[in-house]
């Protein structure tokens, strides 16, 4: 048994423990053994401390979001982590120095990548309202009014979806207007003592950093009814201090990669999945799709396949793109098939995504081919690529029995004849074309229209010796319609949004 898969399994033991003191909401049902909160919402993915942040980790699942709280110039509390906003521009935009109404004016997205153009600031009172009964706030107090800050959390009625982090005094402050109906929390670090400590504070949770975590400190703290948070940090979010956290029974971990750590603990946990996913465009809601850093996040997710597209450019050069446009996904325009690669070499793939990808470059099929050997599953998408070149390519990486292309039944059945080793996957929009391209292909798989998915269709493909892939992409995004392909038998599922499939994995593997 693996190290990990044996903190898992005591972590998922009943703890014994003092009554809580304090019941905090339970955004996910049924509750997991311990929960994430996502630093300043997520700084990758969107504008930090942002309606768009928080809205990322609501869709997701998560059960924290940590966001930071400023007085504006007129006594409003704002979320930002400095007095500057970050803004990208020359114009001081300092919270401390603005009126919250000109505040809001201001565009904090831009910065950040186009698709968040003109993206305010948020107040507390808007976030309160974002979040309330979806998503738990740690919110650490930058600079605050106490006794202000107190009445909004009341009046908003999110006392129970809150945890303040503040300095001792001014979280006394707070315990005594609030009448200790507020939970507070602050650091400890060895040395403080625990109980007086606890007590003389008022506290709820304490926040300890990965590196002083200890089993014998959480139960200290367990049997007082404390929560534990376990900072894990920039050098501290690895595997080997989620997996001190998760010995020392943790409840609460502050991460910049939720989605890693949630994936780490289940899988260590899992014998066998119960069903196959694919990651479409690689981990493309975390990084930009089709690039190194998506595939990458998605063998750090655990998928056991990576959906990819291959386009080519006007002197011959594979890349992977989606569209046959630039303009969407780069900083180029116009057609990839009337750019030359010495162009396309030269572009940002990831500047539309986000400012932390804006170095990331469009892979050619050689060098994602190169990054990925060996390491997953490949889904073919051979958008603009004859069969000769992609047989060519898996086979100098040693890949073509671990490839499935996607394309018509006709450019299919011409890769076949050149080397009938990698797996084909035909378009099925209806039934009725079951036995036809069954005859005429006998394909590897069918990638089926998630709108006509059946136990019946399933076991009908199965029947001969087909197997089923779909893709639950838009509106059939749910846990529940996971749940029903994989009662159905569905082979390979592929998805936008891995944290719900992940969800649904974990619910199916702990029935």
């Amino acid at each position: 048994m693996s190290i990990v898969r044996l903190i898992l399994l005591l972590c998922m033991a009943p703890v014994v423990r003092g009554a809580d003191r304090f019941a905090f909401f339970e955004p996910v049902q049924p509750p997991r053994p311990f929960q994430v909160m996502v630093h300043r919402g997520g700084t990758t993915q969107a504008p930090e401390n942002t309606r768009s942040a928080l809205t990322r980790c609501i869709e997701d699942g998560f059960e924290w979001a940590e966001v930071d709280v400023r007085l504006t110039l007129d006594g409003k509390h704002l979320l930002s982590h400095g007095d500057r906003l970050s803004t990208g521009t020359d114009e001081a935009w300092r919270v401390s120095e603005h009126d919250l109404e000109e505040l809001k004016t201001a565009d904090v997205g831009s910065y950040f990548a186009p698709r968040f153009a003109g993206e305010p600031p948020l107040s507390l009172q808007e976030c309160f309202d974002l979040c309330k009964g979806k998503l738990n706030l740690y919110l650490d107090c930058k600079r605050v009014n106490p006794e202000q800050l107190a009445q909004e959390i009341l009046a908003a009625g999110m006392e129970h979806q809150t945890v303040v982090y503040d300095s001792p005094d001014n979280l006394r402050r707070i315990h005594e207007i609030a009448r200790g109906k507020i939970a507070l929390m602050t650091k400890w670090h060895s040395g403080f003592g625990i109980q007086s400590w606890v007590e003389s504070n008022h506290l709820a949770a304490v926040e300890i950093d990965a590196p002083e975590i200890t089993p014998e400190t959480t139960r200290l703290f367990h049997d007082l009814g404390i929560k534990v948070q376990i900072k894990v940090l920039g050098g501290w979010d690895t595997h080997n201090f989620w997996n001190k956290g998760l010995q020392a029974r943790a409840d609460w971990y502050q991460t910049d990669l939720p989605e890693e750590l949630l994936a780490h603990t289940l899988w260590g946990l899992l014998k066998k999945a119960p069903v196959r996913f694919s990651l479409h465009r690689g981990a493309g809601r975390y990084a930009p799709e089709n690039t190194l850093p998506a595939f990458e996040k998605a063998l750090r997710l655990g998928a056991h396949l990576v959906e990819f597209d291959v386009r080519s450019t006007s002197d011959g050069m594979f890349y992977l793109l989606h569209d046959s446009t630039l303009d969407r996904c780069t900083s180029g325009t116009g057609p990839i098939s009337n750019t030359p690669s010495s162009v396309i070499e030269t572009l940002s793939a990831g500047i539309q995504f986000g400012r932390p990808f804006a170095d990331t470059r469009m892979p050619t099929l050689e060098t994602f081919l190169s990054d990925i050997e060996g390491k997953v599953d490949l889904y073919f998408d051979a958008k603009a690529i004859s069969p000769e070149a992609l047989a060519e390519a898996v086979n100098r990486h040693h890949m073509a029995e671990r490839t499935v292309v996607y394309q018509s039944v006709p450019y299919l059945m011409r890769l076949k004849a050149i080397d009938p080793r990698i797996r084909t996957l035909p378009p099925l929009g209806s039934p009725g074309d079951v036995d036809p391209i069954a005859a005429r292909l006998n394909p590897y798989a069918f990638d089926v229209k998630w709108s006509i998915l059946s136990k019946e269709l399933i076991d009908r493909c199965h029947a001969l010796g087909i197997l089923v892939y779909s893709d639950a992409l838009g509106e059939h995004e749910r846990v529940g319609d996971y749940l029903q392909a994989m009662d159905w038998g569905i082979d390979v599922i592929q998805t936008d949004h891995p944290m719900r499939l992940l969800r649904a994995i974990e619910l199916r593997s702990g029935e």
